[in-house]
């Protein structure tokens, strides 16, 4: 009697005619395209097994799925970043011109690509009134045909020089525009004159009401700013004196949002002003469930940094460049 031949074994151990019928059904749908119903019809098989198959194949190795980046993504450092930081998002920007306006269109453009595809509706949006960065970002949004927030809320005081204060109220009107909200304007300065003039914004019924829709925001959109403040804060009238701000940056503080001040690990630096400003405080920012930080560049590093370790944004926009750098920095743990 002939010795019998010893069955060939696949690289998982499968026999030779599994092998075969494995490669095959893989063949037909990964190189051909042929759908799992019409791979079962012509090779008398069960759909069943057709996809237990194309599941073994995969775990043997036989088909393996590479995903080719397209030219100008960077989602490798987006990964890092967010592992990094506890993101729990990262875009990360190829700015082509890096002038502060070119960088200030290109972070504009990437923001209102990621609000147009995570907006879905329900969402009371809190935006950063005096960010020029949003602003760019509104300009660049296209209008939803369904409604894709409930509310746009403004995170702190719009009122300001009448020239800069057309910007602030332009940005909650055209975002409620193009997603279908409900604009909710906080009609009093960011910054009071004194904590008693503060209070007697706060006692109009109309501020109260902006205020109280602050502790409803589920997704802030904000600016991240350096210690020395961007140009359309100056024009707006929203900042302190040069001599509050020198006090502050021997405190430690870095950066801010929305007029919150925070040092270079990302805590709160503390002053009698924060008791002028008239917006969000740092404690409700910090319990927003979607903070979305836009920034980037050289004079915002320390800033962002400063936010991402703090844990004061869990969504960062950034070029190419900061998000570099960033991760060359030993992160500290998040305090979000």
């Amino acid at each position: 009697m002939a010795t019998p031949q010893p069955i060939r074994r696949g690289p998982g151990g499968a026999g030779v005619e599994q092998l075969r019928l494995m490669v095959k059904v893989a063949r037909l749908y990964h190189e051909h395209g042929v759908l799992q119903p019409e791979i079962a019809r012509r090779l008398h098989i069960s759909q069943p097994r057709v996809s237990r198959l194309l599941k073994q194949a995969a775990a043997e190795g036989i088909v393996r799925t590479t995903v080719v980046v397209p030219d100008g993504m960077s989602t490798e450092v987006e990964d890092r970043l967010e592992q990094l930081f506890g993101l729990r998002e990262a875009v990360v920007v190829e700015c082509l011109d890096d002038s502060e306006a070119g960088m200030l269109h290109d972070l504009g453009v990437a923001t209102a690509t990621y609000l147009e595809a995570s907006l879905t509706g329900g969402e009371v949006v809190g935006i950063s009134s005096w960010s020029a960065t949003l602003l760019a970002a509104v300009d660049a949004m296209r209008r939803s045909s369904r409604v894709t927030a409930e509310r746009a809320v403004q995170l702190f005081g719009g009122v300001g020089n009448p020239t800069a204060e057309a910007h602030a109220a332009r940005l909650t009107q055209r975002f409620a525009e193009l997603t279908g909200a409900q604009p909710s304007f906080l009609l009093a300065p960011g910054i009071a004159a004194s904590p008693q003039a503060r209070q007697a914004f706060l006692e109009d019924q109309f501020v109260r009401e902006a205020m109280s829709a602050l502790d409803d925001v589920s997704l802030a959109l904000v600016g991240i700013g350096a210690l020395e403040p961007s140009s359309l804060l100056q024009r707006s009238g929203n900042i302190f004196a040069a001599e509050e701000l020198a006090a502050l940056g021997e405190r430690g503080a870095v950066g801010d949002i929305c007029l919150r001040f925070f040092d270079a690990d990302g805590a709160p630096v503390s002053s009698s002003l924060d008791q002028r400003v008239i917006g969000i405080s740092a404690e409700q920012l910090r319990r927003i469930d979607r903070c979305v930080g836009v920034a980037g560049g050289e004079r915002k590093y320390a800033a962002i940094l400063g936010a991402l370790r703090g844990g004061w944004i869990n969504v960062l926009i950034t070029d190419r460049g900061t998000a570099e750098r960033l991760i060359t920095e030993a992160p500290r743990p998040a305090g979000r």
